[in-house]
């Protein structure tokens, strides 16, 4: 499964998924959405990302859960 915003690469944050360009890895995003953070707030805590960014995050999760 092809995420064209997620990136996993073993040289960035030992090959976890990360939102593309960043250092963010998907996991964060995830536990930010699950602590009650908006996208709002995420982008403001991480100035790089998108709300686009933040639903990437969450449909790759999916992905990966429904695999």
């Amino acid at each position: 499964m092809r995420h064209e915003r997620i990136e996993i690469n073993p040289a960035i944050m030992d090959g976890k998924p990360v939102i593309r360009g960043t250092r963010v890895p998907v996991e964060l995003v995830l536990r930010e959405l699950g602590a009650g953070m908006t996208t709002e707030a995420i982008i403001s805590e991480h100035p790089r990302l998108t709300s686009n960014d933040v639903r990437a995050a969450q449909a790759f999760a999916a992905g990966y859960l429904a695999a």
